[in-house]
């Protein structure tokens, strides 16, 4: 019985221990994690609305209509205009070659004082005759005038005999005024007898300065008291209307233009239109700048010519060419000449050049003097061609 009993006992204990090792177990395993709170939804803020303030409205003091003070339509309203550009006062033209002389002396001392310095040798043999030729024709005063220069400096070298270097010099100023030409009419006809205003076209190749030339003209012009309208022809060029009517601001004269890449007859026609109607003495036409070989381009300056004698005879055709071409100045000179008949030359650039020969050179080819000579960047440094200045600034003093 006893035996029975602890048998009983024994299998009680096993089983509590067994039960306690599953409780045990059970415990040690983590359980999922219980499943997460639904979030608080908040509503967002309200868009806002037109006529909401982005902060919130603060009391302020208002006031009826009865209280606010209304405009009792006495006081004149007053805008404010820009103000005008300042006209400028262009320097007289009078002399302006001889005050600008040490300027082109500086660059054309290669031919006078070359010139001088060869006459004056002790020996003038052959060779220093072809040197006195070489010189001139460097200097592009043209093959057949250096002929004839030398040909007369030989005579009366001869004849002279002595040659003191104050002969030498008063000999080759004569021949040199000679050669350039004393009697050529050189003014620019810019007042017809019979009508107002005068038409003057510039004509020339990209490049040479042509618009630049228009405006300094324009200031010729009004310092000798005329008064101008600009035609900004050029319409092809980028810009060449706006860099016209800055040159006409600065001196008061009024720019006709068109469109960017309109016709130019039909600019040129208004110009001179707008001219008769102002009173204008003087109308200048910048026109494209033709590239010679183009034929079709050549044909159409043509036409802005036939368009403006329309309305009135074009009393001036001016072509612009660089010195420093030279030569080659003389090919594009020939081609206007066939287009429009030229009737006095521009000369550009002649501060930085040497080949002051170049006036006695398209002088022959054109048979037209020229009139207008530029000496330099600045606004002023356009003048008059004198013959007698130019030289004594060739060969100094």
């Amino acid at each position: 019985m006893d035996i029975v009993i602890l048998a009983v006992v024994i299998a009680v204990v096993v089983l509590g221990a067994l039960g306690g090792l599953i409780v045990g177990s059970r415990r040690k395993k983590q359980l999922p994690p219980p499943p997460p709170a639904a979030p608080d939804i908040t509503a967002p803020p309200a868009e806002p609305h037109v006529g909401d303030e982005a902060e919130t409205p603060r009391e302020e003091p208002r006031r009826t209509i009865e209280e606010v003070d209304l405009p009792d339509g006495s006081a004149p309203v007053v805008v404010e205009e820009p103000p005008a550009p300042e006209i400028e006062i262009p320097e007289p033209t009078a002399g302006r070659l001889v005050r600008l002389r040490s300027r082109l002396s500086r660059s054309q001392n290669a031919l006078g004082k070359g010139l001088l310095t060869l006459l004056s040798r002790e020996h003038l043999d052959e060779d220093t005759w072809e040197e006195i030729e070489d010189t001139l024709i460097t200097a592009d005063v043209g093959v057949q005038p250096t002929q004839e220069l030398v040909e007369r400096l030989r005579e009366r070298v001869r004849v002279l005999g002595t040659r003191t270097p104050e002969d030498l010099r008063t000999l080759l100023r004569e021949e040199l005024i000679t050669l350039v030409g004393r009697d050529m009419d050189r003014a620019v006809k810019t007042e017809p007898e019979d009508r107002k205003p005068g038409i003057v076209m510039v004509v020339g190749v990209n490049g040479t300065g042509k618009t630049t030339t228009t405006g300094k003209l324009a200031r010729v012009l009004v310092a000798d008291g005329q008064s101008v309208v600009l035609g900004a022809a050029d319409t092809f060029r980028a810009a060449a209307a706006d860099q016209l009517q800055t040159w006409g601001e600065r001196v008061g004269a009024y720019t006709v233009r068109g469109p960017e890449g309109g016709d130019p007859a039909s600019v040129a026609f208004d110009a001179v239109k707008e001219g008769k109607e102002m009173g204008a003495n003087v109308v200048l036409i910048d026109t494209a700048g033709r590239l010679h070989t183009k034929t079709g381009l050549m044909d159409e300056l043509g036409k802005v010519k036939r368009v403006v004698e329309k309305q009135a005879p074009v009393d001036e055709v001016l072509l612009v060419l660089d010195a420093t071409t030279g030569q080659n100045g003389l090919v594009q000179a020939r081609v206007f000449s066939e287009v429009v008949k030229i009737t006095g030359i521009v000369l550009t650039k002649l501060d930085g050049t040497a080949k002051g020969g170049i006036v006695v050179a398209v002088q022959r080819e054109l048979g037209v003097p020229v009139k207008l000579i530029g000496l330099g960047e600045g606004a002023d440094d356009l003048a008059p061609f004198e013959p007698e200045a130019f030289v004594d600034a060739l060969i100094g003093e």
